[in-house]
């Protein structure tokens, strides 16, 4: 053998090799398999994928000589791959937060019905007519075992389920998940029509004094060894994993107060047996204490469920308990103390404590009140909706559609409750620099918002405005409202002279802090600072001017330098050379403005700060050799060959202020992120044409550190204007890339709001692309709101049939269904609604779709109805003008509902 073979069979021996996945069937053919195999830190396959691979081979079918399919056989085999699956789920000590989790409803329920078989429960037998406190242990755990997990399926089921994605259409997978889904469906109907008596059952359990067991492997393989495993004839009573009864009553009470909570939706009184149940689990919970082996309750969800009951059904001591926020602003809804409500949300601000969802709901429940006719809520809406917009600001949110709405008409009493609101919300002594600054530039952007002058001074003038902007952004602000109006005249506070000193020296002084300001020559600035030490000794020079700015890993250490005349002169020359490269970007910044209305070949500068961007977000990388001798590649984050760091990158966009610089910067970064190869769902942008496709080496980029740029920099520009449509897209875009498919939602429709007078005109097509309606799309479809589906299909260029029909015939949905026909004014959708309501027995959802299609058939039905109610004609003979102003206003309609749902 040659030494060049000899090294690569050395080599080839010594890479390690992943061992080859046991299958099932080895496990029947060694008995003491199945432990080696679970006691492995890692197996493979994992415990819950070995029960569905046993069940799934013990529940296969036969065919006869007559090729009919048969039942399962009752053989050797079948049961035995039966108590494997049965001794897994042992070793897994029937958790049932485990097995719900990876195991399918059918699955979980052959399993715990193979278990109430081995313990000695006869099949057919009602649970609820069997006495728990004379069976067997083990038989009375295995009951409350199925019992539980009954009432716990229902509870889940009640649940929104996301939608997996769907891969390539096989019809054998198809076949498949429609089997499992009716299988699924079956035996929720079965669950739910004995769900009294399980909780009757799990109701009597609590009454039981004695400890109960559940079965092991052990308990199980003794089973087997004996002639009457099969319907377990014979068992010791007291074999197994003891469970405590304080630890099954636990579980019990927490499973029962969820079914409870559940019902309570259809009947309130149900609300304090949920109450009893939850506070119960907390009492045996503080007995039991948190390590517990068999109990296994999440405390933060338990919490939930009690705040939430002590406000639907508040204790008669509630009084005397000290009651959180969430449960005080309930009780104010229902005593109509609006008023406290805004005191509250206003305290909140400081903690932070109530969720923003939470926030927006009382918004929404108040909205609805005052639009019923409820007036005197119009100013409570105001003061809400303030209270939240200063919230969602301080928190780095945009600024709601809602609050401008509100504020389009601006007076006294709002400006002044508006500042009250923000004084209130930030402790200026605590804050940090990032909450000052979000507050800072709210306060500058609902200045520039206004139009009386009187109102502008009201907030520039006011304490807060004075305390948190310098005297440059002051006067900045000012000059900008110069520009908008001549005649604005506002107060500015008169910058104090910084240095106390003798005035012939100030002069000499100012005139070589103005030489340190021109001067680059290092020398020269060295010279200059000599001069000023000289001077006076009690100065810091680094702080002349306001623009020489280094980053805090950089300043920190340069601060902590003890000689003034050497700190100051490192500051400088720091700050200064960075200025440099910010000079550079901002000058290929301008310049590619300048180049837009321009052919392609005149972009080059377009590609200069493109390559200067991706240099900036490339990563140094290094090779190492490991002690296996392989060699892997190590990458460097924080690469230093671009012209200034990522963080410093963004310290200078966050200084612009110009829309169109940031929407450039913004396109940039959204196709840098866009060029990565395993990129699904592309972010879009304006003027994103002009950048390059491809980029040489994708491994060069850290394209997570670009990722969370754009998600920063789409923060800040939203901040800047939170009206911009195409920003606004970019943010519903990320959240769609992300599968947070409300929060894409709001943005979406945020974004066609913000230029539509609140769709009270029409969305620009440049704004609700076909692209963006089919994201809409496919967000409600995977919230399962499919009515909403079949009417966004109409807005497409092409009306999407295929979907709409497909989204019609699904019946789990979870929007408002029928109230939604009014928005449908395609007539082939309305005939396919009347068909499938028909075809399902629905008489009454047929109607009211039938009388919708009757308006677009019947010009003789239609002139008294639309003189009745105000509808407009959709019948296909009228003119193209009359159909497209029927289209209209069903969208605008349709687009508002949807925005108070979303919003």
């Amino acid at each position: 053998m040659s030494a060049e073979a000899a090294d690569r069979e050395a080599a080839t021996s010594s890479r390690p090799c992943t061992p080859p996945q046991t299958c099932w069937f080895e496990f029947l053919l060694e008995e003491s398999l199945l432990e080696k195999h679970l006691r492995k830190p890692c197996p493979d396959p994992a415990p819950v994928q070995l029960i569905v691979q046993f069940l799934e081979q013990a529940s296969k079918p036969s065919v006869n000589e007559q090729n009919q399919v048969q039942p399962p056989p009752d053989n050797k085999r079948n049961r035995i791959l039966k108590l494997l699956a049965l001794k897994v789920a042992a070793h897994l000590k029937w958790d049932l937060d485990i097995l719900e989790k990876s195991l399918s409803v059918p699955v979980l329920n052959m399993l715990l019905n193979e278990l109430l078989c081995i313990s000695k429960v006869p099949p057919g037998t009602k649970h609820v007519d069997m006495d728990l406190a004379t069976l067997p242990p083990t038989t009375a755990m295995a009951i409350l075992l199925y019992n539980r997990w009954a009432i716990r399926t229902i509870v889940q089921s009640s649940f929104p389920v996301k939608q997996v994605k769907p891969g390539p259409p096989q019809l054998s997978v198809m076949n498949q998940m429609q089997q499992e889904k009716e299988l699924t469906e079956n035996i929720l109907k079965v669950l739910k029509e004995q769900a009294a008596d399980s909780i009757l059952v799990l109701e009597a359990s609590l009454k039981l004094n004695k400890d109960l067991y559940v079965h092991t492997m052990r308990t199980l393989d003794l089973l087997a060894m004996e002639p009457g495993m099969v319907n377990g004839e014979t068992e010791n009573s007291t074999a197994g994993l003891k469970i405590k009864t304080a630890e099954m009553q636990c579980q019990v009470c927490y499973d029962l107060g969820a079914v409870y909570f559940q019902q309570g939706s259809t009947n309130l009184a149900v609300y304090e047996n949920a109450r009893e149940k939850f506070f119960r689990t907390k009492e045996l919970i503080a007995e039991i204490g948190s390590l517990s082996l068999h109990c296994t309750i999440d405390e933060k969800r338990l919490a939930g469920y009690c705040q939430a009951c002590d406000v639907l059904v508040p204790s008669s001591d509630s009084t005397s308990q000290q009651l959180t926020p969430y449960s005080q602003v309930h009780i104010c809804l229902r005593s109509g103390n609006y008023q406290e409500v805004v005191e509250i949300f206003t305290e909140d601000n400081l903690t932070f404590s109530l969720p923003v969802q939470f926030r927006q709901s009382v918004l929404r429940e108040l909205f609805q009140k005052a639009q019923l006719g409820n007036e005197a809520l119009d100013e409570i809406c105001f003061k809400i909706c303030a209270c939240n917009t200063v919230c969602d600001i301080l928190e780095g949110r945009t600024i709601s559609v809602q609050f401008n709405q509100l504020f389009l008409r601006p007076n006294k009493e709002k400006i002044d409750f508006l500042l009250e609101v923000c004084s209130r919300s930030i402790n200026l002594e605590k804050a940090s620099e990032s909450l000052k600054g979000n507050m800072a530039a709210f306060l500058k952007n609902v200045c520039l918002g206004l139009e009386d002058l009187q109102y502008v001074f009201m907030i520039s003038s006011h304490e807060l405005f004075i305390t948190l902007l310098k005297d440059e952004e002051r006067k900045l602000l000012v000059d900008q409202m110069r520009k908008r109006s001549p005649r604005v005249n506002l107060c500015i506070k008169p910058v104090t002279s910084f240095y106390d000193i003798p005035a012939s020296a100030s002069v000499n002084i100012g005139q070589l802090e103005h030489q340190l300001i021109l001067s680059v020559d290092p020398w020269r600035i060295r010279q200059i600072l000599i001069e000023l030490h000289g001077m006076t000794s009690e100065r810091q020079f680094w702080t002349v001017s306001n623009k020489w700015e280094v980053p805090t890993v950089y300043s920190t250490v340069i601060l902590g330098i003890k000689d003034n005349l050497t700190r100051d002169l490192v500051y400088i020359l720091m700050a200064k050379g960075l200025h440099c490269s910010t000079v550079k970007l901002g000058q290929l910044l301008a310049a590619t403005c300048r180049e837009l209305p321009g052919p392609k070949e005149s972009r080059r500068t377009a590609k200069d700060l493109w390559e200067v961007i991706v240099q900036i977000c490339s990563v140094s990388s290094q090779h190492k050799r490991g002690n296996d001798g392989r060699v892997s590649l190590i990458k460097q984050r924080e690469s230093t060959l671009g012209i200034m760091y990522r963080s410093e990158l963004l310290s200078f966009i966050k200084k612009l202020r110009e829309p169109l610089v940031l929407t450039i910067i913004l396109s940039l970064f959204v196709k840098l992120h866009n060029v990565r190869e395993d990129i699904v769902n592309d972010i879009t942008a304006e003027h994103i044409s002009i950048w390059p496709s491809s980029i040489p080496n994708l491994q060069s980029v850290d394209f997570e550190a670009v990722a969370i740029t754009v998600k920063e920099l789409v923060r800040y520009t939203l901040s800047i204007n939170p009206n911009n449509h195409s920003w606004l897209i970019i943010q519903a875009d990320i959240y769609f890339a992300t599968n947070q498919y409300s929060a894409a939602l709001h943005y979406y429709l945020q974004a066609g709001a913000v230029c539509s007078d609140f769709f009270n005109k029409a969305v620009p097509p440049d704004v609700y692309t076909d692209q963006v309606i089919k994201r809409m799309i496919k967000c409600c479809s995977l919230l399962n709101c499919h009515t909403q589906v079949a009417i966004l299909c109409q807005f497409l260029r092409e009306i999407d049939y295929k979907t709409a029909f497909k989204s019609l015939q699904e019946q789990n949905s979870h929007d408002a269904m029928d109230s939604y026909y009014d928005y449908i004014w395609d007539v082939t959708i309305l005939e396919y609604l009347t068909y499938l309501h028909h075809k399902r027995g629905e008489t009454d959802k047929r109607q009211i779709a039938q009388d919708y299609f009757d308006q677009t058939s019947n010009i003789t039905f239609l002139f008294w109805k639309i003189k009745a109610i105000g509808q407009t004609e959709l019948n296909a003979s009228n003119p193209e003008e009359v159909l497209q102003l029927a289209a209209q206003r069903r969208k605008k309609k349709f687009l508002q509902a949807m925005a108070k749902l979303y919003f």
